[in-house]
């Protein structure tokens, strides 16, 4: 796929690798509707990617909203008149042992923090992924979904809800490249591994210091590295159904 001129419709774009994606996309003259929750850091994302000379709108929405992910869709469509590229980015996490012992007591991981990861990471990448197939469909034209999955996918301690989400995402991913080829429509994944975003950032620094001891490339890698496997993925059409790991050789 050209990436000029094509839409983007990016989810989480506000931060992190949403935003590094939005940037170099940009560069590449894509055009782009980024989403997020955080409208005012979304703006500045947009006003950003608009210096490029391309087109970009921002949409605020919740992705875990069935309707509203339904109006976006439809509103995009309306904006630019068609989608191409959905990049399936939106994620949280509410990290913590599924149960622990302090002072004494026992404590659980609680419902609340299970669902909010499970209905933004989980849900979320369903409802944008079902809704931008429904348009390629309607417009009977081929397109590319990239899922944002992780490391830790494979189950990393204090991330129940996290591994969960990021191990549904990457089978996701196979499910519907199995069933979108049929209409050209290819599906991948990208599965970092610590990367230097906010989330990375706000581990405490000894913490974060054990965790690139593990990691053999000894460094921590940064958003643009997960942007070249955005363009790899576009850029060959032959590639569909499988999750790309980008982790500088960690394995949890």
């Amino acid at each position: 796929m050209e990436i000029e001129n094509k839409v983007f419709v990016i989810t989480g774009a506000a931060q992190g690798l949403g935003k590094t994606f939005a940037k170099d996309l940009a560069a590449r003259n894509a055009r782009l509707a980024l989403v997020d929750v955080n409208k005012e850091a979304l703006e500045q994302v947009v006003a950003t990617c608009s210096k490029s000379g391309i087109e970009a709108r921002s949409y605020q929405v919740n992705v875990a909203d069935e309707s509203a992910v339904e109006a976006l869709f439809n509103q995009v469509s309306k904006d630019f008149g068609t989608v191409d590229v959905l990049i399936n980015n939106a994620g949280i996490t509410r990290d913590g042992l599924i149960v622990r012992i302090k002072d004494g007591e026992i404590r659980k991981m609680s419902l609340a923090n299970w669902q909010a990861v499970i209905d933004v990471n989980l849900t979320g990448s369903f409802l944008c992924g079902r809704e931008f197939f429904v348009k390629l469909l309607e417009q009977k034209k081929s397109g590319v979904c990239i899922n944002i999955s992780s490391i830790s996918r494979s189950g990393n301690q204090g991330q129940s809800n996290y591994t969960a989400t990021k191990a549904g995402v990457a089978e996701m991913t196979v499910t519907w490249a199995k069933e979108m080829a049929r209409h050209g429509i290819r599906v991948g994944a990208i599965a970092p591994g610590y990367i230097n975003t906010e989330m990375v950032a706000a581990i405490r620094e000894d913490v974060k210091q054990k965790i690139i001891e593990q990691i053999p490339t000894r460094r921590l890698g940064e958003p643009s590295e997960i942007s070249h496997s955005v363009f790899y993925i576009l850029e060959n059409d032959y590639f569909t159904g499988r999750v790309i790991e980008c982790d500088g050789g960690m394995r949890i």
